[in-house]
């Protein structure tokens, strides 16, 4: 299998090249300068410059991309709408790192984490970027696409179990009633799903075990 992993200079994006390279499978490191990954190939390009062509010949492509400051929240859309018009019609399978923030917390749908109350003001403005950019990928049928959330607790430097609760489109909590996941942990959840693709034009969410 041939994957390619976006911005994956990142924290996430370098976890997930690493845990695809445990796997054997064969990967590409897509980033806008040096290649600070294990991947033993690297494209150089802008995420915004990323055209049909460079993506051509892989079988899945893992969207890494993050931006926190508010100037930048609208680049989730953007460059999510030039991944997906770059793909648009092929059998390659888009797996995008997506945020716990849209998430919804009743059984209804009609809430979302980030609405809630308890939601912390500081990361509204990058939830509700994430949920628009979700909003949007919904909406595309040309794409095979799967957005994966991760807990509400998402630990950068958190531990490799290599266990975890695989969900759907609401607020999982765990055993322990918690909703926390590490990087290590979503690394391996989105391997997983890069190899199996079981949820295609779905969102997923995973929650440590």
């Amino acid at each position: 299998m041939k994957l390619a992993v976006v911005c994956a200079n990142g924290k996430a994006g370098k976890l997930i090249v690493d845990e695809a390279l445990s796997r054997g499978l064969d990967v590409t490191a897509i980033v806008r300068g040096e290649n600070k990954t294990k991947a033993p190939r690297a494209i150089t390009k802008d995420i915004l410059d990323l055209k049909a062509e460079d993506l051509k010949g892989f079988d899945v492509v893992v969207d890494a991309f993050g931006a926190w400051t508010p100037e930048t929240l609208p680049m989730h859309s953007k460059s999510l709408k030039v991944l997906c018009d770059a793909m648009s019609g092929s059998n390659a399978r888009l797996l995008v790192v997506g945020g716990a923030g849209s998430l919804y917390v009743n059984p209804e749908h009609t809430m979302q984490l980030f609405q809630t109350p308890e939601f912390p003001e500081m990361f509204k403005p990058l939830a509700m970027a994430q949920s628009k950019a979700l909003d949007e990928l919904r909406k595309r049928n040309d794409v095979k696409w799967t957005f994966v959330s991760p807990a509400g607790d998402f630990q950068a430097d958190g531990a490799k179990t290599g266990k975890y609760i695989l969900s759907g489109e609401e607020l999982t909590l765990n055993s322990k009633g918690e909703s926390v996941i590490s990087y290590a942990d979503y690394a391996v959840a989105m391997v997983d799903e890069a190899v199996k693709g079981n949820h295609i034009k779905q969102r997923i969410s995973v929650v440590k075990e």
